[in-house]
């Protein structure tokens, strides 16, 4: 992927990460669908929890875009388990923080691709210029934490100024309070709006919300 996206006029960037930077392992979705199946006891076909995975995850996100909240990875498992006649007040939190753990194992085993080329080079000519650059994600099953664990593995943390995840501050984008929030951490309170620039794939989230906040905004389409 070539980019035209214009260092020289802003100061201060921020990336989406999910179909931005990065996608998922082509074999991870399916490998966590097994797991969810063998950890929780699920009695139903694998291809049906992998539909009710799907169907969750597409509407947590839709509902967190459209409300501007976060719904809690864990809120996300018992929706999908209580659809799949699993008795959910058999659970506790403990049952719910181990297969976090497990599926975070699988996730930095089968890790996400890095669908932004030269990414290193592209940071690299950033921060030589002195500028700034954060990670703006909303999340859903995986969660900020564990995205930035990913980071420091890619050698990628070394060029991030700050990282805002929807589930360490309850808000997802467009919400013009995430957008808020990276003003508040850049370093130069200063900086014109205009001169933060929000670089993602989504059209609503993205580029809508940074816009609609006074951001600049990139629609990145691979």
């Amino acid at each position: 992927m070539k980019t035209d996206i214009d260092i020289h006029n802003h100061s201060h960037f921020s990336f989406d990460l999910w179909l931005t930077l990065i996608k998922s392992h082509p074999e991870f979705k399916a490998k966590r669908v097994e797991l969810f199946s063998s950890f929780f006891n699920v009695d139903k076909p694998i291809e049906q929890v992998a539909k009710t995975v799907k169907y969750y995850d597409d509407l947590c996100n839709t509902i967190n875009e459209v409300t501007g909240g976060n719904i809690d990875t864990f809120e996300i498992y018992l929706m999908i388990l209580g659809s799949l006649d699993v008795d959910v007040k058999q659970l506790n939190k403990e049952n719910l923080n181990e297969f976090y753990n497990k599926s975070e194992e699988l996730f930095l085993e089968y890790k996400p691709v890095v669908i932004f080329e030269n990414i290193h080079d592209f940071f690299e000519d950033i921060k030589n210029q002195g500028k700034t650059i954060n990670i703006l994600s909303n999340t859903g099953f995986i969660k900020g934490k564990t995205m930035r664990k990913f980071l420091i593995h890619e050698n990628l943390d070394q060029y991030i100024d700050f990282h805002i995840y929807s589930d360490e501050i309850n808000c997802s984008k467009p919400n013009p309070l995430i957008f808020q929030e990276v003003k508040n951490k850049i370093k130069d309170q200063n900086l014109a709006m205009n001169q933060i620039l929000h670089i993602g794939d989504n059209p609503v989230a993205d580029y809508q919300g940074a816009k609609n906040f006074g951001f600049s905004a990139h629609l990145l389409k691979h």
